[in-house]
């Protein structure tokens, strides 16, 4: 009984094994029966290790782009990240057929076709869109021409000058070569010229506007030797409004707000400093954000960097300005003091020679009262009893004795000299510094913008 049993298993595996095989050899006959006679015909006897034409020259290949986005442009990195449709386009003889229709394949089959080894020069990371199926198309037409179309997403390096950043212009590159066969196996060329790229014109950047692009064709040259190559040229201007309304605008204002304290008085200590401080701290950090979108090691000075310099500099400057006026003011109440004794001296002195004056039109009175004894005395009189102060002026004044010369005089002479030249330097009226810094600020501040606008937009 269980040998029975163990039989009639093994006959049921037996069976169904069987039926498992002949269901595979009716799909495998199902799948080839899926091409059509044309391209199995087609595909019979052909070797896609070889290139097209390989005793008869090179084989030419058209290309063109269309440009489907630019997703970002990094400053950062110098590079810039876009999706293309590259379509390459070159004839095989081996794929001739009757018919007046091109026949449209599955993109798998395009692993029994020999395709171009094209690569993209200078990037850095790209990928093949496979959503739902890899993005590619293969298009044979009956005179052996192969459309063959991908989809790509590449990330390509872009070398960028910022030294008129943020009103620069930049050039970037989407380079095309032939990684193995070198210009004796294939030629590439623009299908139609700078047509062959379309997509910018309707393109939609963030920060940036195309104003032009064209193509070219060269050769690149290797130690292993001389490639071909495509190169599409696409130049970019950056927009500035935004910078304007981040950065510009509020720096400016920053530097307005600083010329506050030029009309808040000398002897407001807290207000001035509070005002000159938080304008100096709020321009720092304005600056620090302004490079954060930036590389750090580069080299360049940019436009941006001079302007925020020129403003930090305006700033810091109204600060010490008013350091000066406020020193200015405690320098002045000891020079004032200085000037108040002086005067007191010439005062001191004008009042002893009054006094002399009227003493001496006294005696001289008083003398011509009394007789006179003798006429060689009536001279003597005459000069003792001259004014040295007569209003008149008609009277002659007696010569004061004369006096030693002595080194001590000469010394405190010179060092009067001294006291007076830097006596004028010294700003008599402090409240002037501010008047005068109501003027020569703004004005410098608006002529240093024109010479910067006129240099970084049109030089």
């Amino acid at each position: 009984m269980a040998f029975s049993v163990s039989g009639g298993t093994l006959f049921t595996i037996l069976l169904i094994s069987r039926v498992l095989e002949n269901s595979m050899m009716n799909a495998e006959v199902k799948e080839g029966e899926i091409l059509p006679p044309t391209i199995q015909r087609l595909m019979k006897g052909y070797n896609k290790y070889l290139r097209p034409f390989f005793d008869n020259g090179p084989v030419t290949v058209g290309m063109s782009l269309d440009i489907a986005s630019i997703d970002t442009i990094s400053e950062i990195n110098m590079d810039y990240t876009a999706t293309i449709f590259l379509r390459q386009r070159w004839t095989d003889e081996r794929l001739v057929f009757e018919g007046n229709k091109s026949l449209s394949l599955d993109g798998r089959l395009v692993e029994l076709l020999w395709v171009p080894d094209t690569f993209i020069v200078d990037s850095k990371k790209s990928f093949l869109h496979d959503i739902t199926v890899e993005n590619r198309l293969i298009r044979i037409f009956p005179n052996g021409t192969v459309l063959y179309a991908l989809r790509i997403t590449t990330t390509v390096a872009c070398n960028m000058d910022l030294t008129k950043y943020p009103m620069d212009k930049q050039t970037c590159t989407l380079q095309l070569e032939s990684w193995g066969y070198n210009i004796n196996d294939v030629m590439f060329y623009w299908t139609r010229g700078n047509e062959s790229v379309s997509g910018l014109d309707t393109l939609q950047l963030a920060q940036y506007t195309v104003e032009d692009h064209y193509t070219s064709v060269s050769e690149a040259v290797y130690e292993t030797g001389n490639y071909p190559k495509l190169v599409f040229h696409f130049e970019l201007k950056r927009s500035i409004l935004y910078f304007i309304l981040e950065t510009y605008v509020p720096s400016s204002l920053l530097v307005v707000l600083s010329w506050v304290s030029f009309w808040i008085s000398l002897s407001s200590v807290p207000a001035r400093i509070c005002i000159g401080v938080t304008t100096v701290l709020t321009m720092t950090t304005l600056m620090m954000g302004a490079r954060t979108s930036l590389p750090n090691a580069n080299c360049f000075i940019k436009a941006i960097d001079v302007y925020l310099g020129i403003c930090f500099s305006f700033i810091f400057g109204a600060l010490i300005e008013y350091a000066v006026a406020h020193f200015c003011t405690l320098t002045h109440a000891d020079a004032h003091m200085l000037v108040y004794g002086h005067h007191i001296h010439d005062f001191d002195d004008d009042k002893n020679g009054i006094v002399m004056t009227i003493s001496s039109q006294s005696s001289r009175v008083k003398r011509r009262k009394e007789p006179a004894t003798s006429p060689t005395a009536a001279p003597a009189s005459l000069e003792l009893t001259v004014s040295p102060a007569s209003p008149s002026g008609s009277e002659a004044r007696p010569e004061p004795p004369p006096e030693p010369s002595h080194w001590c005089l000469t010394l405190l002479a010179t060092l009067r000299k001294v006291v007076r030249s830097i006596y004028c330097c010294h700003v008599r009226n402090p409240h002037h510094i501010d008047n005068h810094s109501r003027i020569i600020f703004p004005l410098s501040f608006v002529m240093v913008n024109l010479l910067y606008w006129t240099y970084y937009l049109y030089f």
